[in-house]
């Protein structure tokens, strides 16, 4: 079987899971579970989720929270690959194909949800993290 060059370097640009999975875990303090079913992953921070992804899902794809007029903005912009957050809310969830997405966009795109969660957590445990007894998080 003969590849193409074009598909080639579409395939190699695709974040695949375990790329998506190490960048997910490291951001500090994420980390990872199973809390539905063995297919879907789960990442959080305090114990909040901040990405989930089917493992049986082709294309890959994530869910991820994100600021309402950046989902939409988002939306727009990549109407094929991002779309409103499938059995999330989804006025603060999209869900992203991750085929043919920029890597810079997609870590972005987590970084932002990470960092949307963590907004969220309560200043006292935002704060625990920091200490030394915070690293069980």
């Amino acid at each position: 079987m003969v590849i193409s060059r074009h598909k080639l370097i579409r395939f190699l640009n695709n974040m695949n899971l375990e790329e998506l999975r190490e960048y997910c875990l490291s951001l500090p303090h994420a980390t990872e579970d199973m809390p539905f079913d063995e297919d879907i992953l789960v990442f959080r921070i305090c114990n909040r989720i901040f990405a989930l992804t089917s493992l049986e899902s082709v294309p890959l794809r994530v869910s991820l929270k994100c600021d309402p007029e950046r989902a939409i903005e988002l939306r727009e912009q990549y109407p094929d690959k991002i779309v409103a957050g499938y059995h999330l809310n989804k006025k603060h969830w999209n869900t992203v194909s991750l085929e043919d997405l920029p890597h810079p966009l997609i870590k972005e795109m987590i970084q932002h949800s990470y960092d949307q969660v963590l907004a969220k957590v309560p200043k006292k445990e935002r704060e625990s993290l920091n200490s030394p007894a915070g690293a069980s998080f």
